[in-house]
């Protein structure tokens, strides 16, 4: 199976935080299971960081693409039919990169891991 990964649950996977469900954990060791981290993650990860918001994570934001080759993720690009979806989705939510992530779940056809239960109102299949 293929899932996507949303940024805060690919951070905690990584750092192994304890608010990563089990469900989640283990979809995400399934080593049947595709796993695909979108561009979408590398844009906020790096821009949050240089923000100074997640000054923990330097090392991932420094290597992004290195670190995905190591771990065997699968990069996922933003299309054309991503960003027309993730742009004339009708909700009020704003934030540019949960609206790709719903996107590219729904073009992809593909589940999500995330805790957003907001993902839920826009038929995202979601594993948490």
């Amino acid at each position: 199976m293929r899932i996507l990964l949303d940024t805060h649950a690919l951070l905690w996977a990584l750092s192994d935080h304890s608010k990563l469900t089990s469900a989640a954990r283990k979809a995400i060791a399934e080593e049947s299971n595709e796993i695909l981290v979108s561009s979408v993650s590398a844009f906020e990860i790096t821009t949050k960081y240089r923000l100074g918001k997640l000054p923990e994570f330097a090392e991932i934001a420094s290597e992004f693409p290195a670190l995905l080759t190591l771990i065997d993720h699968v990069p996922l690009p933003i299309t054309i039919d991503h960003a027309a979806l993730a742009g004339s989705l009708d909700t009020p939510h704003k934030d540019p990169f949960d609206r790709l992530l719903i996107a590219q779940a729904l073009v992809e056809g593909v589940p999500l891991v995330s805790n957003e239960k907001l993902f839920d109102d826009f038929g995202v299949q979601r594993i948490w």
